[in-house]
């Protein structure tokens, strides 16, 4: 298998969810500033264009973080990150999706219409990453209202849906674009789940 990958977020989500798998893999840099994403080679494997990307032994691409973990869960089953079928795996499929899109991709817009970091590729709104900015931290209050009566954001389980919080949250601390409050319930599962030994992973 080989990863590719340039530094962000989503390729992270990845790193610690191989390392809570004990999986490994080939990890081939990708110059996304000088858009080799971009490059005619890669859109052929990922016509999505983004990274990161995994490239099995047969020559599939499996674009996409999420749908990356998804695989790495097939190859390593247990202990499951997607949960247990049935109603866990429905939970953790919805805290996820809230983590992603609720708070995670309004980071993102924040960041990338604000800082302007794709300005040579995309068109970037400074007023709607204002608007992101100022909608992000508001959609915390929901995962601090869960984690006051779950020890993880799923249930009594770590999962995917853990590991894209907290990535979103480092992400947004990182770039500086969106106000993080202190939240009492996050605080407390921040500290518990980014002392994992996965969390090191780079």
């Amino acid at each position: 298998m080989k990863l590719y990958e340039s530094p962000s977020p989503n390729a992270r989500r990845v790193h610690i969810f191989m390392a809570e798998k004990g999986l490994e893999c080939e990890r081939i840099e990708v110059d996304i500033r000088a858009a080799e994403n971009l490059s005619t080679e890669y859109l052929a494997k990922n016509p999505g264009g983004r990274v990161p990307m995994l490239e099995l032994q047969d020559g599939t691409c499996i674009g996409e973080s999420v749908a990356i973990c998804r695989y790495m869960e097939s190859l390593q089953p247990e202990a499951p990150l997607f949960g247990m079928p049935g109603v866990e795996a429905a939970k953790v499929e919805m805290w996820q999706r809230r983590a992603e899109m609720n708070f995670f991709l309004e980071v993102a817009g924040a960041f990338r219409n604000i800082t302007g970091f794709f300005k040579d590729r995309e068109t970037c709104v400074a007023e709607w990453g204002r608007v992101c900015a100022e909608r992000a931290p508001k959609m915390l209050s929901m995962f601090d209202e869960q984690l006051e009566r779950t020890p993880y954001l799923a249930g009594d389980n770590f999962s995917i849906a853990d590991i894209t919080l907290v990535v979103a949250l480092d992400f947004a601390r990182m770039v500086k674009v969106v106000e993080v409050p202190d939240l009492p319930s996050i605080e407390r599962w921040y500290g518990d789940v980014s002392a994992r030994s996965s969390f090191a992973a780079s």
